[in-house]
């Protein structure tokens, strides 16, 4: 788009042209979307990549049908336009946004009440590593996982963007332990390095290590990716009292739960997807981030670990990327500022 006039009424998009591999992310021009009620337009300077749009391409985990084909959830930018309820006065406004769909693009359409302001100090492409993380963070870990300061927290795939930003965050919450798990010793040093426990799923048991990280306490709060045969491993891991929160199913989406070492903790069982919630329920959720988290975040405090940023037209390589593995912390696409 050159100068990104918006007036030029196009922009360019990576959408998924079939489902597949990388390999079917497409560059395409596309209408620049006009904001509706309670909507405002923004400029993206860049886009948060994440395991969803991985599914959402492969076609696991299909866009909801009111949702643009355009991928992406997370954006930072400029609100060049609002709609109709929305304050004009919030034109030229740096945000950061969670988005249902449309972040890979110049331009993207967020709900006014789902942007949060960029945390002081940090970048557009640090920003946009946040939203997703955030709200996702907030909703499992300390609304339904309801961590306090003083309790221990284990989580799976502590090297991921969610897990990494989840670390910090629990510890800056006042966490009296953050356990950890990661593959290999360039990932573990990495994570010990920012004040975890860490545990290498290649060479270690889960329920040993973790019974020896805690004196015997267990933990209280399991953020766990794995789902499937895990989850059992999981309940022994876990102090009486605790709560098992699933935010994916690497491993599969049926687990062997034993009820009887459930019943004798006392344990609770939960999970939640935040994409198809509510559009009032995710404003509610970004109101508690406002309030609670966005003041953990900044320079000398939390804030996003970037593993490697690539142009949006290299969609396809940071997919591939991601699926490798090899990242610490998130991958964002840089797009042309406003």
């Amino acid at each position: 788009m050159g100068a990104r006039n918006i007036m030029s009424q196009t922009m360019q998009a990576i959408i998924a042209t079939a489902p597949g591999g990388p390999e079917v992310l497409a560059q395409v021009a596309r209408p620049v979307p006009a904001p509706g009620p309670g909507e405002v337009l923004i400029a993206v300077a860049a886009a948060g990549v994440n395991r969803p749009d991985i599914m959402q391409r492969t076609g696991a985990l299909p866009a909801p049908p009111d949702a643009s084909d355009i991928l992406g959830l997370e954006v930072a930018g400029r609100i060049t336009a609002t709609g109709p309820g929305v304050d004009p006065a919030l034109q030229g406004q740096a945000v950061m946004a969670l988005l249902k769909a449309g972040g890979y693009a110049e331009y993207a359409l967020a709900r006014a009440d789902h942007c949060l302001p960029l945390p002081e100090g940090l970048g557009m492409e640090e920003a946009a590593a946040l939203p997703e993380g955030l709200f996702t963070i907030w909703h499992n870990l300390f609304d339904r996982g309801g961590l306090q300061p003083g309790e221990r927290v284990l989580i799976q795939g502590g090297a991921s963007g969610i897990g990494t930003l989840a670390l910090q965050l629990a510890l800056a919450w006042g966490a009296a332990q953050v356990i950890v798990t990661a593959g290999g010793p360039g990932k573990c040093a990495r994570l010990a390095a920012m004040g975890a426990s860490v545990i290498d799923y290649r060479a270690a048991v889960l329920v040993a290590e973790v019974e020896h990280l805690t004196g015997g306490s267990g933990v209280d709060v399991v953020l766990d990716i794995l789902g499937g045969e895990m989850v059992s491993q999981h309940l022994a891991c876990m102090a009486p009292g605790g709560r098992h929160v699933g935010l994916s199913f690497m491993s599969g989406m049926v687990a062997p739960v034993d009820l009887g070492l459930v019943m004798r903790k006392g344990l609770w069982l939960t999970s939640s997807t935040l994409r198809p919630k509510p559009d009032s329920e995710k404003a509610d959720i970004a109101d508690a981030v406002r309030a609670r988290l966005l003041p953990l975040l900044g320079p000398g405090k939390v804030r996003p670990v970037l593993s490697q940023s690539f142009p949006l037209a290299e969609a396809a390589a940071a997919h591939e990327y991601l699926e490798s593995g090899s990242n610490i912390g998130k991958i964002v696409l840089r797009v042309a500022g406003p």
